[in-house]
């Protein structure tokens, strides 16, 4: 199953400041050391390391620093001080990058009886400037060699790349939420007011009329794609399938199109009753396919789902199977949804419960892809919403299972020792937490409770 396309989410670039004083202050060849040290770590990373030349020490040089990142496409600013700087620059710093921060405090060298920094003295002092300026951290210490160090610091580079990633983008949303589905009301002017994003409107009539606008050349690629995924024909699906597949070309190529073309950072659509009552067809396949390939897009109008899914992608642990949370028990919950689930997740081609072509339940109209979550995996449910003009997130960390029983669609289940299901349902209801949440592999609540601080959401 070929899956290989450019992802839609980029990973951080990495601008490095390094602070100083002009009075040259405690051990310069320990700061030399560490500086070195710094960027070698930085360097070995898998991301792009912009670092300006100079030791800043002054309000001018901080503002070309900032300017030389920002020309770069910088989206993690790392701010370092191995020898403690002069805290009069902080203020500027956080009026030049109103995005998070990260910074990372250095050691002290661990002989003789002379201060060696001060790093974290004066990190600590810049830390606390910028919270009370109300500006977002994030906040890493250590000696660059340390293993436990240069893991916290990809993990913060992470989490400020993912926070800084939802700021000042624009989101998509094609038609509106799925009838009586209020619970995914995006509101344009909460966006810009949060998050400084905003919200693009296409109408489901220009979804449609591109996806029957196309030529058979002009999608000839993207159904090559389809095939080569080697999916096979369900219960009551038709063999071979070339007028379904060449319609699920029709709506990945609309899609990419429409993300494309008009500059989007994550898409939502409403899918029913429109989609299928005037074209005959659901689009769960080439959803599934885009998910897979790590797209930020969601059925159901669910703009937040899409956001959900940029963090996750941002974060490095996508993609995300958004799912329904169909039933649960006191450790169990049952993770179902209409066939779009992520091929990555499912179980493995030729197995029982592989991805393979199907029929709406509902409606018998094609196509969507039924398929069983793999069992065995270490998971996280997560999800971020508005409630009462505020974000908020949830994470919960378990692991899947084999399903109870067999359902129709995309089926798994979901389980955990930490606490009761039942009772931490009720209390995410109380706090409005919409019907959809997301599930990414591996256990991510810590990053994720890490990017929530950072965006300004209360975490629960």
């Amino acid at each position: 199953m070929n899956l290989h396309q450019e992802r839609s989410v980029a990973p951080p670039s990495i601008g490095l400041l390094i602070m100083g004083r002009k009075r040259p202050g405690f051990d310069p060849e320990w700061g030399a050391t560490i500086t070195s040290r710094i960027q070698a770590f930085l360097e070995s990373l898998p991301w792009t390391v912009h670092s300006p030349p100079e030791t800043i020490t002054d309000t001018t040089e901080l503002t070309k620093a900032v300017d030389f990142c920002r020309a770069r496409g910088v989206t993690v600013l790392v701010i370092v001080q191995p020898t403690i700087s002069d805290g009069r620059l902080a203020p500027l710093l956080s009026r030049l990058w109103e995005e998070p921060l990260l910074l990372w405090a250095t050691t002290e060298k661990q002989e003789g009886s002379m201060i060696s920094a001060n790093s974290l003295v004066g990190t600590h002092a810049m830390a606390a400037t910028l919270r009370h300026l109300g500006h977002a951290i994030s906040f890493a210490y250590g000696h660059p060699d340390d293993p436990k160090t240069q893991e916290a610091l990809q993990r913060e580079i992470l989490t400020v790349h993912a926070a800084q990633n939802i700021r000042g983008k624009v989101f998509g949303l094609i038609g509106y939420h799925a009838p009586g589905f209020i619970d995914f009301h995006a509101d344009p002017v909460f966006l810009a007011e949060t998050l400084g994003s905003h919200l693009y409107h296409v109408s489901t009539t220009e979804l449609i009329s591109r996806v029957e606008g196309y030529s058979s050349d002009e999608i000839a690629g993207d159904l090559q794609t389809l095939k080569d995924l080697g999916l096979p024909s369900g219960e009551g699906f038709s063999p071979g399938a070339a007028g379904e597949l060449e319609m699920q070309a029709r709506y990945s190529r609309a899609f990419r199109d429409i993300y494309q073309e008009s500059g989007l950072d994550a898409l939502a659509f409403r899918c029913w009753p429109d989609l299928p009552n005037q074209t005959g067809h659901w689009p769960y396949l080439a959803l599934a396919q885009l998910v897979s390939q790590g797209m930020p897009i969601a059925m159901e109008g669910d703009l937040d789902g899409a956001i959900c899914s940029r963090i996750a992608e941002s974060l490095g642990i996508g993609p995300v199977y958004l799912t329904d949370w169909l039933e649960h028990t006191e450790k169990t919950a049952t993770i179902w949804h209409t066939g779009a689930a992520p091929f990555q997740m499912c179980e493995p081609p030729g197995s029982p419960g592989a991805p393979r072509l199907g029929l709406q339940f509902n409606n018998l109209k094609p196509t969507v892809v039924e398929a069983t979550i793999r069992a065995g995996m270490e998971v996280t449910l997560f999800r971020l919403w508005r409630f009462r003009n505020r974000y908020y997130m949830t994470a919960l960390e378990g692991k899947t299972a084999p399903p109870l029983r067999d359902l129709l669609a995309t089926n798994g289940l979901f389980e955990t020792e930490s606490l009761d299901i039942r009772l931490w349902f009720e209390e995410m209801i109380q706090a409005g937490m919409p019907h959809h949440l997301c599930v990414v592999q591996g256990r991510q609540r810590d990053i994720l409770r890490r990017t929530a601080q950072l965006m300004g959401a209360t975490f629960l």
